[in-house]
């Protein structure tokens, strides 16, 4: 589903305005069925991992899933009216491109008409690698480079290699006065990070990194503190800069299945 909001309410909490479909509900905007075959392969659900903007199109990158962990492939689609409708591009990448590692998925635009992209695998058990495409290609698949190191140097083109190790989940990067940000929710570490990059490809190792969510029990949680009990998510917010970083966090207590909402924090990048 596709909410609407003000941009001029993101400081002081966020005005929903209206949602894609018709009627009074917001609406699946990808048109499937759930628990159905798909090209001869068995979905469950559909899932967005990032929206960009490209010009006067809108690009919405998904994961097509069976069951919570078994990603079957991702995929592009494209709108022309500002998010209301949406057209498969006939951009997909298998399950198993790069190693299990492009599901997951971020990207921002550079100066430079690339878009530069993190991604990882949906599985909350792998590190970080890193791709660009020219914004004007980025729907087509084979325009896509990877980041890596070969013969004693990182370079474009070479085979992907991985620019944090770890175990990372839901991943946000966008570009806030001038540095990228990169936030991401660190499920080995069981918090939410960001990253204060000079530029995508900055060493991750040196990079400053700030933790803006602390996972706790439920019966340690203190929202005031940034202390969130089964938090993911980590998804920062236009209007934000980093004096007043505003992301939104979602919460799922999976024994009860309730709470099950998102909620939207604001720190400062300190570093």
């Amino acid at each position: 589903m596709v909410l609407f909001g003000d941009p001029a309410s993101v400081r002081t909490g966020i005005v929903w305005t209206g949602a894609a479909g018709s009627g009074n509900y917001a609406g699946q905007v990808l048109a499937y069925e759930h628990d159905s075959l798909i090209n001869g392969v068995m979905v469950t659900t559909i899932l967005p991992t990032e929206v960009i903007t490209i010009g006067e199109e809108m690009y919405l990158h998904v994961v097509v899933c069976q069951g919570q962990n078994t990603v079957q492939w991702s995929e592009l689609h494209r709108s022309s009216d500002n998010g209301q409708t949406w057209t498969y591009t006939g951009a997909t990448w298998p399950g198993d491109y790069h190693g299990g590692l492009f599901q997951m998925l971020t990207c921002a635009r550079g100066d430079d008409d690339y878009v530069y992209a993190f991604s990882t695998g949906f599985q909350r058990d792998k590190g970080l690698v890193l791709q660009r495409v020219p914004a004007e290609q980025f729907a087509h698949p084979t325009a896509w480079q990877t980041w890596g190191y070969q013969d004693g140097q990182w370079a474009w083109g070479n085979p992907p290699s991985v620019v944090l190790p770890g175990q990372f989940g839901e991943l946000c990067l966008r570009r806030v006065q001038g540095r990228w940000l990169l936030a991401l929710f660190d499920a080995g570490n069981y918090r939410i990070d960001v990253f204060n990059l000079d530029s995508p490809t900055a060493n991750m190792f040196n990079a400053p990194r700030q933790t803006l969510v602390h996972g706790t029990s439920w019966d340690a949680e203190d929202h005031t503190q940034g202390l969130v009990a089964q938090p993911y998510g980590g998804y920062l917010l236009p209007g934000s800069t980093l004096q007043d970083l505003h992301l939104i966090v979602s919460q799922w207590n999976t024994t009860t299945n309730w709470p099950y909402h998102a909620m939207q924090f604001h720190a400062n990048i300190t570093n």
